[in-house]
């Protein structure tokens, strides 16, 4: 039993890492709570959820610009020194936000300026961590390792939108920005205790030179074309993204199929998150695994299938009236399809994250994890975009099925193109 819980050697080992993903833990618990925050109060402000949606749009374009920007950054300077920097800039806009709620000014525009630049710092912050996590803990952790920082994610996301919540309606926006104000200070603690992290010392190079420009990123997006199996984690993460992610259809599912309201909604995203905690917590049976290619192939082909068992339930709640005892079952199974669909996505992740440090030259790693980070922050984006205007067509139900079977024909017909990838070995890592 023990070999199948999550393995903890890469905390016992690394003092380092161990400071890095405490901190960590902190700071994205109270990444949510403002990010849940921001966006009540924004709606408080305006009474429009459009306005809401502009808020994500406001964090979303500076991420993805900043995100392949910044991973060049992380590949000219010593990284502890760019974590800190950009992770300075990150505290000081919570603290703005905080200032701005305690001042009572209730601007929503200094609200989308400020999670504007807390965003963009987050596009550099995020590459640079990425890239230093192979250079703590070493090639052979890095699975064990990626699935503490996927256990961390999905407890954020448990936790925080609904301490968020009971946050803002019992002590107000001032003390709940102020708390990740507060926690944020261990992330910079752990950062500031790392040692010198110069780009290339991990490949015996010397240290790179020159300006960080264009022809910086270029060349790591020139490195990722001639790299199928680097490429190949993106395209299937893509595929997986943009044909089946279910979310921007749950609040259509949740009240009037489900009959749940708003409650069921917040179950339904509490199942995916729940899935991907689980995965986390029992990690040790599937980081030990080599086969990596393989397990992201066979993972996505896992989310497509649940996601589609999901939209079966979905399309069997529709038919049946309103307040039918059978929609509370209904609702089980899906939170049940989605638990398995989120647990999936967590495995894909760890397989693709690892195959993507493991595989990239330390002096390229910050620029293909800023890649990543665009890919991660975009793909579900355009998965919201397709699904949701594929329901205006079909129903929700159907699309549901239909994106999750193409999902699975998607990463079939990825990996019969390209059967080296599923010869992808952890223990020889291959780009």
């Amino acid at each position: 039993m023990a070999r199948l819980l999550i393995d903890l050697t890469p905390l016992r080992r690394s003092p380092e890492f161990r400071r890095l993903w405490l901190g960590n833990v902190l700071a994205s618990v109270g990444t949510q709570l403002t990010l849940v925050a921001v966006s009540l109060e924004v709606f408080a402000l305006t009474g429009s959820s459009f306005a809401v949606g502009l808020l994500g749009l406001a964090a979303l374009v500076p991420l993805v610009v900043a995100g392949l920007y910044g991973g060049a950054v992380a590949d000219r300077y010593d990284r502890r020194r760019v974590a800190l920097a950009s992770s300075t800039v990150m505290w000081l806009t919570v603290g703005g936000i905080a200032a701005h709620a305690w001042a009572g000014i209730e601007s929503v525009a200094l609200l989308y300026a400020l999670t504007a630049l807390h965003s963009a710092a987050s596009g550099i912050n995020q590459p640079t961590r990425g890239a230093i996590i192979p250079a703590l803990v070493g090639p052979a952790l890095l699975p064990a390792a990626n699935a503490l920082a996927m256990l961390t994610f999905s407890v954020a996301m448990m936790v925080g939108p609904v301490l968020g919540g009971v946050l803002v309606a019992s002590v107000g926006y001032a003390w709940t920005y102020s708390i990740d104000v507060v926690t944020f200070l261990a992330a910079l603690y752990a950062l500031w205790r790392l040692p010198a992290l110069p780009p290339g010392a991990g490949d015996g190079a010397p240290a790179p030179t020159g300006r960080v420009g264009l022809a910086s990123v270029v060349e790591g997006l020139r490195f990722l074309a001639t790299r199928p199996n680097l490429r190949m984690t993106f395209v299937a993460d893509i595929v997986a993204m943009a044909t089946a992610f279910p979310r921007a259809l749950l609040p259509a599912v949740g009240g009037p199929i489900l009959d749940g309201g708003e409650s069921a909604v917040g179950l339904l995203l509490a199942g995916m998150a729940a899935g991907s905690f689980l995965a986390g917590l029992f990690s040790g049976s599937f980081t030990r695994l080599h086969a990596h290619g393989w397990g992201v192939a066979v993972a996505i082909g896992v989310w497509g299938a649940s996601v589609a068992a999901f939209g079966g339930v979905v399309w069997w709640a529709s038919t049946l009236p309103d307040g039918d005892p059978r929609l509370a079952l209904a609702l089980a199974v899906g939170i049940g399809c989605l638990m398995v669909g989120g647990a999936a996505d967590s495995v894909s992740g760890v397989f693709r994250s690892t195959i993507l440090q493991s595989a990239t030259p330390d002096r390229l790693r910050g620029r293909l994890q800023g890649v990543f980070i665009v890919v991660v922050a975009g793909g579900p984006r355009v998965g919201e975009m397709v699904t949701g205007s594929a329901s205006l067509v079909l129903g929700e139900g159907l699309t549901l099925v239909v994106g999750g079977a193409l999902c699975v024909v998607g990463v079939v017909l990825l990996m019969s193109r390209h059967p080296d990838f599923l010869r992808y070995d952890a223990r020889s890592p291959t780009p």
